[in-house]
């Protein structure tokens, strides 16, 4: 998700679908875990926005356990070049922050608020506040006991973007894996004690009209739609 034109929250392929003068803006990158679906992109990224002579660098925010999967097994000069010892280990272009849950990093009047959620693999969500209002991102996850206390937290919570990955027949592989399904998904969603826009994302391809049947006929009082490429959210 491209978050206004300097800020992604996750670096996975959908950045193939951004304009090179988009890719060009982007300085910050809020990583929700260290799956290869949500970080593949960065290599690219870094490589892309990469300037001897650059004025911002790009910076990453993510768990200290992303962080460390991703220098590891990314940026290790094997798989990729070490861009955080690019142009200088002095100077790098590229720099990372940990990001721990409970966290908020402020990036020109955003307060982007790191949430604790229950995946196969450490992991965050975001709560993103501006003057206009707020918007959530679940990042990964399943049924959990801390995103939704932070989410009726926000007053003025306007978007919600959230996984729902497997279909209701597939319960057992998404309870395992760290994923909502259809059910999982609406029963939480009775916690939520607002009234936003929601949008699924992260389904399993080939079963997203499933999903999101499944999903409305669960929960026929919600405004659920589903995410694509493309789309843009105001707040």
């Amino acid at each position: 998700m491209l978050v206004d034109n300097d800020v992604l929250i996750d670096a996975g392929t959908g950045i193939g679908d951004l304009e090179l003068q988009d890719l060009d803006s982007i300085r910050h990158v809020f990583l929700t875990h260290a799956h290869l679906d949500h970080i593949a992109g960065l290599p690219m990224l870094a490589d892309c926005v990469f300037d001897e002579n650059y004025e911002t660098p790009l910076t990453v925010y993510a768990r200290e356990e992303t962080l460390r999967a991703v220098q590891d097994h990314l940026f290790n000069d094997v798989i990729w070049p070490d861009f955080a010892k690019l142009p200088t280990e002095q100077n790098p272009m590229l720099r990372y922050h940990v990001c721990s849950p409970g966290d908020t990093i402020t990036i020109d009047r955003r307060e982007f608020y790191a949430v604790d959620v229950m995946h196969s693999v450490p992991a965050l969500g975001f709560t993103v506040q501006n003057s206009g209002g707020a918007f959530a991102v679940s990042g990964d996850t399943k049924t959990n006991e801390t995103l939704w206390p932070v989410l009726n937290a926000c007053d003025d919570l306007r978007v919600l973007v959230i996984e729902v990955s497997f279909p209701d027949e597939m319960q057992d592989l998404a309870a395992n894996s760290g994923h909502y399904t259809p059910k999982t998904l609406t029963d939480d969603l009775r916690r939520l004690k607002h009234d936003p826009e929601i949008w699924l994302t992260g389904m399993k391809p080939g079963e997203e009209s499933k999903i999101l049947e499944q999903v409305k006929k669960a929960a026929p009082e919600k405004k659920i739609q589903m995410l694509s490429r493309g789309t843009v959210l105001s707040v």
